[in-house]
């Protein structure tokens, strides 16, 4: 009967007393290397859907079709890194740098790629591409931080 109450305490989320708990416990600080990972991939794969999504929300699908085509290609991009750092946190953390410099391109893209954007479409993407290089710096800091300890 004893092992009954022992099943039950297990079940209510008290795992203190499973006989496996502290290698469970290592595997998973040695698969998420210490990180917190809704406080860093969540925001990057919502910016890659918005930079995806942002043409049709800032109605410029019309005036800049090439910006549409490059703002949905770079919004994939950077949801497929976030999806990676989650599933794969140990070996993507090292591509940090390139979400870094993509969002740099975000934000001289609308120059380049664009022609004559309007102020809407200029301060979209600096937005987002601000937000692509803080996150990128926050997730190689994560990564150097791993790697340190």
């Amino acid at each position: 009967m004893s092992n009954v109450s022992d099943a039950r305490s297990t079940v209510r989320g008290d795992l203190s007393g499973h006989p496996d708990a502290s290698e469970m416990r290592a595997r998973y600080d040695k698969v998420m290397g210490g990180r917190d990972v809704a406080l860093v991939d969540a925001p990057v794969f919502l910016v890659g859907l918005y930079c995806a999504v942002s043409p049709w929300v800032l109605h410029f699908t019309a005036s800049q079709p090439a910006l549409v085509t490059h703002n949905l290609v770079m919004g994939i991009a950077i949801a497929v890194l976030a999806l990676g750092f989650t599933a794969m946190p140990e070996r993507m953390y090292g591509l940090s740098w390139a979400m870094c410099a993509i969002g740099a391109w975000i934000i001289v893209s609308t120059w380049v790629v664009g022609s004559s954007p309007d102020a809407g479409v200029v301060i979209n993407n600096i937005i987002v591409g601000g937000l692509t290089v803080l996150l990128g710096m926050v997730c190689a800091g994560a990564a150097m931080r791993s790697r340190s300890t």
